[in-house]
């Protein structure tokens, strides 16, 4: 399979899907709302993706994003609520406290980085104490899980009149697929057009290699962990916004959907390959498919079966491309 095919692989494997459901379900699947509904759903995921997509390139993975988007909209609503006034009896107890603009935006600052923090976190154990990154953040995911339950003793955080990252549209376009957009635009410029992505590349390639040409690598993988975190952070607080809430069980088997996404969209596992539009192809490929399953009325089991399967035929593509290559 040369280099094109790869490419071009995830983009008809979405056409044929998006074919699929308009044949079987043409009614529901191909109304505008139905459209509009899985890309504002795909939001999230895509940006949890595009930072995803740095760690898998540099052949690392991260586990935890699931429990750290439950945790960081935990703590960004917790912020808001603080700052709009409120106090932890009336935050605990679930009372309505009306929030201006600037604490909300206090709030999605925090949970932003509340991400960044839980990212360096990981990037640090990596790096310094010198353990797979499998290892650090799947303990790191049942820590930042733990967490959520205790900060409320398992309970969510009501932020009713936070809703605009969900209901809000910017230029005729949906709040969060706005943001969708920029984050992708903004990490393809980045991977593709500075230091910092081409160094990405390099430690994926070959991380003893990029060591001696003199590129810090340890440095290289914190501020990338970092970047993903932020990444999840800003995730969390859209999915606040949806749901008007924060739930300490949100995001959970996340992770599943976000790696697939990346690893779909022709990002190797091994590292040294992978671009945001195969990421923005995969992450639309797994919502058009959760989608079609849905409306077909497949349970969400059969839907983690399908998804798996797919992950196992993605890798083990790559796995035989790479050694006709070598």
């Amino acid at each position: 399979m040369n280099k094109f095919a790869k490419q071009l692989l995830p983009f008809c494997s979405l056409i044929f899907i998006i074919s699929l459901w308009a044949a079987l379900e043409p009614e529901n699947f191909l109304s505008l709302q139905n459209f509009s509904n899985v890309l504002r759903r795909s939001s999230v995921n895509g940006i949890m993706a595009a930072g995803m997509t740095f760690i898998i390139i540099t052949a690392g993975i991260d586990l935890s994003v699931g429990s750290m988007l439950a945790m960081c909209g935990m703590l960004g609503s917790l912020g808001m609520l603080f700052a709009g006034g409120g106090t932890w009896t009336a935050i605990s107890g679930g009372s309505f406290i009306d929030m201006g603009w600037l604490s909300m935006l206090f709030g999605t600052v925090f949970g932003i980085g509340c991400g960044a923090l839980c990212g360096f976190l990981n990037g640090i154990c990596i790096t310094r104490l010198k353990l797979a990154p499998f290892i650090v953040t799947l303990g790191s995911m049942s820590v930042f899980r733990g967490i959520s339950y205790l900060i409320n003793d398992g309970k969510p955080f009501a932020v009713s009149s936070y809703t605009f990252l969900d209901t809000g549209t910017v230029l005729g376009l949906p709040a969060a697929v706005l943001i969708l957009i920029l984050v992708l635009a903004a990490s393809g410029f980045l991977l593709r057009h500075t230091a910092f992505g081409r160094y990405t590349y390099a430690i994926g390639s070959n991380v003893q290699t990029a060591f001696h040409a003199g590129i810090n690598v340890n440095k290289m993988l914190v501020l990338i962990y970092t970047f993903a975190g932020a990444l999840t952070g800003l995730a969390a607080m859209i999915t606040t916004s949806r749901a008007s809430s924060a739930q300490p069980s949100a995001g959970i088997g996340l992770e599943l959907d976000i790696i697939a996404a990346v690893i779909i969209g022709g990002c190797s596992p091994s590292g040294g390959r992978g671009t945001m539009t195969g990421t923005l192809i995969g992450t639309l490929l797994i919502s058009f498919l959760r989608n079609g399953l849905t409306l077909l009325d497949i349970s969400t089991n059969v839907q983690l079966v399908v998804i798996g399967l797919i992950i196992i035929f993605a890798v083990t593509a790559d796995q035989f491309a790479t050694r006709r290559e070598a």
